[in-house]
């Protein structure tokens, strides 16, 4: 018997790959064939912007699909819904959240903040909510209300020192429009005006 060749050249190796690769596969029920088991939906509270609301939700509804498709609170967008632009971003016990990425079963019991709760009670914008139209922080305003939370986040966190620091710390929010000269701007004029309330 003639021993394999253990020198196979990157052809011979393709080559091997390809014929492998056309091989029958085995006919009958596979594992991945099988649909997994659906569980039970889930009821739960959400404290949003001071009031609470109870929902019933399958488990995997992230917080994002829970805002906008059972609550109607549309401002946080579904960009990528893969956590990679910010337009989803919300508030959680006051720190900013991707909420796409975030399933609606573990804010539960935390306080969440969008931008449809920002303004006060007799309609006075917040800080940053001001800042950003007075400094015309925004064109399409599609990232704008994650662009809103995440400044604010930004602030809370004490990353709004510098400009650098402020693009640094707010590049997961990105702006197809490039506003972020007048965004810094607006978080910069924003951050004594929310220290002073």
């Amino acid at each position: 018997m003639t021993p394999p060749n253990r020198d196979l050249g990157r052809r011979g190796l393709l080559g091997a790959g390809a014929a492998t690769a056309a091989l029958p596969l085995p006919s009958g029920p596979t594992q991945a064939a099988v649909p997994p088991q659906q569980r039970p939906d889930m009821t739960l509270t959400l404290r949003i912007n001071g009031k609470a609301h109870p929902l019933t939700l399958a488990p995997r509804v992230t917080l994002l699909d829970a805002l906008r498709e059972h609550l109607a609170l549309i401002g946080a967008k579904k960009g990528c819904d893969q956590g990679q632009c910010g337009a989803c971003t919300v508030l959680i016990d006051g720190h900013r959240v991707l909420s796409c990425l975030t399933l609606a079963a573990t804010a539960e019991g935390r306080e969440i903040t969008t931008i449809e709760g920002l303004a006060g009670p007799d309609g006075a914008l917040h800080p940053m909510q001001q800042a950003f139209l007075e400094q015309d922080a925004f064109q399409c305003g599609y990232c704008t209300p994650g662009q809103i939370l995440s400044a604010i986040g930004c602030v809370r966190e004490g990353h709004a020192e510098r400009p650098e620091d402020i693009r640094e710390y707010m590049s997961g929010n990105l702006c197809r429009c490039a506003a972020y000269p007048n965004i810094v701007a607006a978080i910069e004029q924003a951050k004594p005006r929310m220290e002073r309330a």
